[in-house]
């Protein structure tokens, strides 16, 4: 979905705005913005925490700050994850059903296995069970960029396996978030969206109508579907998915490459941040780090997440193979998908939404699972990194060898 940019023609404003644009479109450089955005809330939290909840709080019309980013600013997010999901289906690995097999098995084992740990670490404790979906999900942004960074040098099917499984996570969080994070339910706006969301998608389909007729398609759709108590990122994702990935005679390129090519730096590079940065602030003090060991709602989070997820994708990976579901493709081995599983513990940004809408009304327990997945999602990321870092020396050793 990505392409160059020539930049020569432009104005040098232009050319240095294109040039962010195009580095925004790499996993790499969204992840580092994310990092960034992450440490500077926790810096600032924990210098001027008060300061940190005044901004956080700041009424901006009907919702404050955190809300139009959890809200508006994700659901930018989830219709370029929607974008994705839709190409793999079409082009991508999900296109062909013996390929899609070991990432879709992978990723459904490695949604329940992370629920079946949290909820028995977590068994007894107060209100454990809204928390249930929290460790379920694959951070896509984090985890390639993680994958990037360490091991630009192992095999694309290994990236390929991440990106297919982290894309059926989203698809399923944001189904878990519509089915069991819903505390009540407007039928008429909720029908409304449905109705805007499939002209909208009929559209699309016959290749009529121009962008300014599909942004108050988006637009009114997203606010329905708010309204009606359905999170807003269910609009994102279902009019990324209907968004056509097919190029008509008179078309350069499809509707979602348009949409993908401009947005994705939107959604790396200022949405995805400043969710994390007024999210991830939490104050790290004796009473949230305590809770990671003695807290078992936040010490089912760091298990779900570090070890459910990693058992749940390697195993499944390894039981559709064995079952004759799938095949592992001859440039991986198992010991790379070890590694892999191990990325896929990287929770954070839908895990962050998931635990709040769980644990919101109790800011001191939202808190608390916020500092779980934090360090969950670090763990995860280094232990992942030094096992690829050994595969990649592994591999270099052999050819080597050769």
């Amino acid at each position: 979905m990505r392409r160059t940019i020539e930049m020569w023609p432009f104005p040098p404003t232009v050319r240095y705005a294109r040039t962010v644009a195009e580095a925004l479109r790499a996993e790499t450089i969204g992840g580092i913005v994310m990092l960034a955005a992450t440490v500077a809330a926790l810096i600032w939290a924990n210098v001027a925490h008060g300061g940190y909840a005044a901004l956080q709080h700041t009424a901006l019309g009907p919702m404050e700050l955190y809300e139009w980013a959890q809200h508006g600013l994700l659901t930018v997010f989830f219709f370029v994850a929607g974008l994705e999901v839709k190409e793999e289906f079409v082009h991508g690995e999900l296109a062909n059903l013996r390929k899609a097999a070991l990432p879709i098995v992978a990723s459904l084992s490695g949604m329940a296995v992370p629920a079946l740990v949290y909820l028995a670490v977590s068994w007894g404790a107060p209100d454990a069970a809204r928390g249930w979906a929290i460790p379920t999900a694959t951070d896509i942004a984090f985890a390639l960029a993680v994958l990037a960074v360490t091991a630009s040098a192992m095999p694309p099917a290994l990236r390929a396996f991440l990106l297919t499984s982290a894309v059926v996570d989203d698809l399923g969080a944001i189904t878990i978030i519509a089915a069991f994070y819903t505390d009540h339910l407007n039928l008429l706006m909720l029908l409304a969206g449905a109705a805007l969301i499939a002209v909208y998608g009929i559209l699309q389909r016959s290749g009529a109508g121009k962008l300014w007729m599909y942004l108050p398609l988006a637009v009114g759709a997203w606010y329905a579907v708010e309204a009606s108590g359905v999170h807003a990122t269910v609009a994102g994702v279902a009019l990324g998915l209907l968004t056509r990935v097919t190029t008509r005679e008179h078309e350069t390129r499809s509707p979602a490459e348009a949409a993908d090519h401009y947005l994705r730096p939107v959604s790396a590079g200022f949405a995805v941040p400043v969710f994390a940065f007024l999210s991830a602030g939490v104050k790290l003090d004796g009473s949230s780090l305590g809770g990671i060991f003695s807290d078992r709602v936040v010490l089912g989070v760091v298990a779900g997440l570090v070890i459910g997820k990693f058992l749940g994708v390697f195993g499944g990976a390894w039981l559709s193979v064995r079952l004759g579901l799938a095949k592992l493709s001859e440039e991986l081995q198992w010991r790379d998908m070890a590694a892999v599983s191990l990325l896929a513990g990287i929770g954070f940004t839908v895990s962050l939404l998931i635990g709040d809408l769980a644990f919101g009304a109790d800011r001191e327990r939202a808190d608390a699972v916020t500092t779980g997945i934090l360090a969950a999602s670090l763990t995860a990321s280094v232990l992942a990194a030094v096992l690829l870092h050994v595969r990649v020396r592994k591999r270099r050793t052999a050819l080597d060898d050769v």
